[in-house]
């Protein structure tokens, strides 16, 4: 495990850390929501990206740049909170809730959007002694799928392929996840990726 990756390990202890203190919901997305589903490392990834309750995300930022993160001027805060320490990179999508309770894009221009029913019920990822709430893996294959459906102009990455040949196959050896693989392709339209189409992890 190289450096960059043990660092970004940690700041995914430091995040769920400050949130839990906070009373702050965060959940892992992208390629470290997989490798924490998998339980392993099994790639180095650009970044850590995150979801955060858009009502959270000023309270959030504040708890954070009060542990040393700093926002990056890059991204628009009304589109997502961007934060880093170092060269660890954190960014958090918003998320909201329509009126009937569903979960929706919480910013940028597709807010509003459903996002994939049951995304925020999985259980738990965890790399040895890290553990951290992740998106359900249901969701993480939709979104690695769907992308270049939603978005013709961005094909899909040889990583996303493989990403979801790894998420399926453990679909398949554990039924400790609690997936249904009849909802794995559960239709959301295709802004539902909100900001993940640029994703680096």
């Amino acid at each position: 495990m190289d450096g960059l990756t043990e660092r970004q390990l940690a700041s995914v202890d430091d995040v769920v850390e400050a949130a839990a203190a906070a009373g702050i919901e965060v959940w892992l997305r992208g390629g470290w929501a997989m490798d924490f589903h998998l339980g392993q490392v099994t790639r180095p990834h650009v970044d850590v990206d995150w979801y955060c309750w858009r009502a959270d995300a000023e309270r959030l930022a504040a708890t954070l740049t009060g542990r040393g993160w700093r926002p990056d001027p890059r991204m628009p805060v009304e589109v997502q909170l961007d934060l880093f320490r170092g060269d660890v990179e954190v960014s958090f999508a918003y998320l909201s809730r329509d009126d009937t309770g569903r979960v929706t894009v919480g910013g940028g221009p597709w807010t509003g959007t459903p996002l994939p029913a049951g995304m925020l019920d999985g259980p738990r990822g965890e790399i040895g002694s890290h553990t951290a709430p992740i998106i359900s893996v249901a969701a993480q294959i939709e979104f690695k799928e769907m992308f270049p459906v939603w978005m013709p102009e961005r094909p899909r990455r040889p990583k996303d392929a493989d990403d979801v040949a790894r998420l399926r196959a453990s679909l398949i050896t554990s039924a400790a996840t609690g997936e249904d693989p009849a909802q794995l392709r559960s239709p959301v339209p295709r802004a539902a990726w909100t900001d993940e189409g640029s994703e680096r992890a």
